[in-house]
């Protein structure tokens, strides 16, 4: 291809991907961002924010910041921590920052770039698909086309503002299907390596959707070849497992980390009944995820068309993918067999894409009669879903549909008079009219997409400067209030309890270690932590989030938690011990008075397998009385049983009826009231705990006195399965548990009285932290032991990647406090030395040579075979 027509090409898709863009460009004029409210300001600018941060430090791999601690390398490949797109976009910025061309990114940054490297990236989308269908034979005009139908699909401009790496896979597609032409059409698999370990290094989730792709791809160009001459199947075969391997191997020192973060995070099975076909959205009008263009109906309708191979395979490859979106079981197959997730549908715009250029290359071939037959069943069609949907849809939703039906008919029919003037008079300027009219269309179903589905219905036009500046998301006096903790203690290590509202990133926004995160990949160990061995109550059930710990005073001395911040009408609730250190007119930090060591040393051992049966107390009152090991080494200590009391307590209704475990209220706000028997003066906290259930499966909101948190419905993907919470309450006359009207199972109910005596003495301990170095993954502590102590306990969550060494030996980490870090100890002296790398470092270290090695023995081995024929 020559160069003024590759320069063409490269201005011609950056000008629309511009055009595609106009409505948030001028959102962002007026100070609006390319983000969604929720997800979008919740994950995406606060990980790029924090990644960046930590890249640019030169701390690749593990923070202490990262929720309570983790290896973001990670459990954040994911997000972006692996994004190629990311990667280039950080190392940009930082030679930028190094060179004094901008200040430090901050979040406000983060934010801005969203629209600039979304610009970038569909013009690079649109510019590899058009070179992609080029090289099968299709013509460039042709094939810009068809890439821009792929590249102006509704789902790239969704993905972008909800899920913004999301769209990273749209780029790698088209490089995965040149590299599989090039294996099928030429045997040379270079192409095959450089996609499959693009795909592979950048996300595990979406190399597994392509992998679904390529089977289906394959099975198809299998049963209908494109070209005269193929490289035999066996052969394609082996090229296509050898490159698949050695794709794996090179990108192994991401994708090994990745797939065990995946893997060691844990989602409770979804348990709802899957359909195979389900109608869910209206693929013509008004779908959230894909909109078919009026040109694919009316060439689909072209019989004649069928008669041409690259059409017929686009074709088919497109109808069976129409179908597959209908069906919840494939959108679950797509989703690692989970729930059923709708994030693939970028595949059928991409067949789209491929049909709409293929049919556009032939169709100088059609005759005119058969095409006005053709846009007529495509017209009824059209006409009888719109009748079908007035019918069913939501009364409120009909103006809205009412307006996205008569655009999208519009533009019907200026598609097939341009068609039919085309195919009548065969004059060029009508084809260059019918391609622009096609691509025009996309625009406008884009840029309305963007405005009415995107900006209006989900609340992007909220999300605004004065947004992330206000105190909804990172208020100047929330500001104010932690940079003050922030310049009183001397801890590095100390964490702040504050969240606000739902943002569980709030500690990656406003720059502090706190208690809290929201992701979709967890270390498993502190999920379980939270849901099962402490049942630890986060003020909202959700399988992706952990939040404070609870109010519990105990767990804050454990996990180095010294401040507790609120909104001054939540005060009430402030952990015992705590007392107020700072205030401003909204705001109210309480620091701990109980505050227990980092490094904490013991010779009373208890044992997970023991204290099964005890209270979420009893096993507080274990973790600070000495260390509780998940590995049996011998018999352990005997932790002394809290009295569960509510035998002794008094239970009445308040406007419901109690019976049988079934708990029906009548009123909002109405329940159970528990009147504790009368307890010691010493008692100064409440644990109630209680297996809680709505009977028809709906989510509610429960509180129980001054303490509120909320429950998901049962058929919710974001549900833990566990429906026993523990509530720790301020010592009160009475304990209030009130629900929304309804019925409920309620049962197991138990009460527990806590003095913390356990932790006043844990506090009281004499103990001189040992000298400690903590250097981006590594750590350093010297400490003599001279008291014969067995364990030393850090509450660094336990997690693989962590490598032991004691006195130059290597030790194992035993699990320790349920999802903690314990170190055994020798007599003496201990030099110890903590060393965190992503997990199967080495080992993916020497895949990645291996890898290379053999991508260069294939491809030289290739490169003399014969060039097949490719149109």
């Amino acid at each position: 291809m020559r160069k003024k027509k590759v320069l063409l090409l490269m201005i011609s898709s950056l000008l629309l991907s511009a055009a595609a863009h106009f409505f948030f460009i001028q959102e962002w004029l007026n100070g609006r961002f390319m983000i969604g409210p929720n997800d979008g300001l919740s994950q995406m600018v606060p990980f790029k924010k924090f990644i960046y941060d930590q890249y640019s430090e030169g701390n690749f791999f593990y923070s202490w910041a990262f929720g309570l601690g983790g290896g973001f390398y990670s459990q954040l490949a994911y997000y972006f921590s692996t994004s190629v797109i990311f990667l280039i976009t950080a190392a940009i910025v930082f030679l930028l920052e190094t060179a004094g061309l901008i200040s430090p990114p901050d979040l406000l940054f983060w934010a801005n770039s969203v629209l600039i490297v979304s610009l970038i990236r569909l013009a690079l989308i649109i510019l590899t698909t058009a070179f992609v269908f080029k090289y099968m034979g299709i013509r460039l005009s042709a094939a810009f086309t068809g890439a821009a139908v792929y590249g102006l699909s509704v789902m790239y401009f969704r993905h972008v503002i909800f899920w913004e790496f999301f769209t990273d896979a749209m780029l790698w597609l088209p490089l995965l299907v040149l590299g599989t032409e090039k294996i099928i059409r030429e045997g040379k698999p270079a192409w095959f390596i450089v996609a499959w370990s693009l795909m592979f290094f950048n996300n595990f989730y979406f190399a597994y959707i392509h992998l679904i792709f390529l089977f289906i791809y394959l099975l198809f160009r299998w049963l209908m070849p494109l070209s005269k001459q193929e490289l035999p199947k066996q052969k394609q075969l082996g090229l296509f497992f050898m490159g698949g391997l050695i794709s794996f191997c090179i990108s192994a020192i991401s994708f090994l980390p990745a797939a065990y973060g995946f893997f060691n995070n844990h989602r409770p099975a979804y348990q709802a009944e899957i359909p195979f076909f389900l109608i869910t959205d209206h693929v013509l009008y008004a779908s959230k995820y894909v909109i078919l263009p009026a040109i694919l109906l009316l060439f689909l309708f072209t019989v004649r068309l069928y008669k041409e191979r690259t059409y017929r395979f686009f074709a088919v490859l497109t109808v069976f993918l129409i179908i597959l979106h209908f069906s919840p079981w494939a959108a679950s197959a797509f989703n690692g067999f989970s729930a059923p997730q709708y994030r693939w549908e970028y595949l059928l715009s991409f067949a789209a894409g491929g049909c709409v250029a293929a049919g556009l290359q032939v169709l100088h071939k059609l005759q005119i009669r058969p095409l006005i037959l053709s846009a007529a069943g495509a017209f009824l069609l059209y006409w009888l879903l719109a009748k079908v949907t007035m019918q069913i849809i939501e009364p409120a939703l009909l103006p809205t549909f009412a307006q996205q039906r008569d655009l999208i008919i519009q533009l019907f029919v200026l598609s097939a008079l341009l068609l039919m003037l085309y195919v009548w008079k065969k004059r060029a300027v009508l084809f260059f009219l019918l391609q622009l009219a096609i691509i025009v269309s996309c625009l406008v179903v884009v840029n309305k997409y963007e405005q009415m589905t995107m900006s209006e219905k989900f609340g992007v036009d909220q999300v605004s400067r004065d947004f992330l500046q206000s105190p909804e998301y990172d208020g100047a006096e929330q500001q104010q209030l932690i940079k003050e903790i922030q310049r009183s203690e001397k801890d590095p290590l100390a964490r702040i309890d504050w969240m606000n509202g739902l943002r569980n990133n709030t500690p990656i926004v406003q720059n502090f270690n706190g208690t809290s995160l929201y992701s979709s990949i967890f270390n498993q160990e502190l999920l379980f932590f939270y849901w099962r061995d402490l049942q630890i109550d986060m003020g909202r059930e959700s399988v992706s989030r952990y939040a404070t710990l609870g109010n519990r005073a105990n767990l804050y001395g454990l996990l180095q938690t010294k401040y507790w911040m609120r909104e001054k009408g939540a005060a009430a609730n402030a952990p015992y011990g705590f007392t107020p250190a700072a205030e401003t007119a909204h705001y109210k930090v309480f620091q701990n008075t109980l505050p227990l060591p980092f490094v904490r040393t013991t010779s009373n051992v208890f044992y997970e397998e023991d204290l099964k049966n005890h209270s979420a107390l009893d096993k507080e009152h274990a973790m600070l009385s000495g260390v509780v090991l998940e590995k049996k080494h011998g018999p352990g200590q005997v932790v002394e049983k809290e009295k569960n009391t509510i035998e002794q307590a008094e239970i009445r209704e308040a406007d419901a009826i109690y019976k049988n475990g079934k708990l029906q209220v009548a009123k909002n706000g109405g329940g159970l009231i528990i009147t504790p028997r009368p307890s010691s003066e010493k008692t100064k906290d409440y644990y109630v705990q209680f297996f809680i259930k709505n009977v028809h499966g709906k989510g509610f909101k429960l509180k129980v006195n001054q303490y509120e948190t909320t429950r998901k419905a049962a058929e919710s993907i974001y549900k833990t399965g566990i429906s026993t919470v523990v509530i720790r309450v301020p010592k009160a006359e009475r304990l209030s548990i009130q629900l929304p009207k309804g019925t409920y199972e309620l049962k197991n109910l138990k009460l527990y009285e806590e003095d913390y005596e356990e932790l006043h003495r844990a506090a009281a301990q004499p103990m001189k932290q040992p000298a400690m170095n903590w250097n981006k993954n590594k750590i350093s502590i010297e400490y003599k032991n001279t008291a014969g102590e067995k364990y030393m306990v850090l509450p660094i969550p336990f997690e693989k990647g962590w490598h032991l060494k004691v006195n130059n030996e290597t030790r194992q980490i035993e699990k320790a406090n349920f999802a903690f870090t314990g170190i055994p100890l020798q007599a003496g002296m201990n030099r110890i030395e903590l060393v965190y790398r992503p997990p199967f470092f080495a080992l993916s270290m020497v895949l990645l040579v291996l890898g290379l090695l053999g991508a260069a023995w294939l491809i030289q081995r290739t490169s003399r075979r014969k060039k097949y024929s490719h149109v």
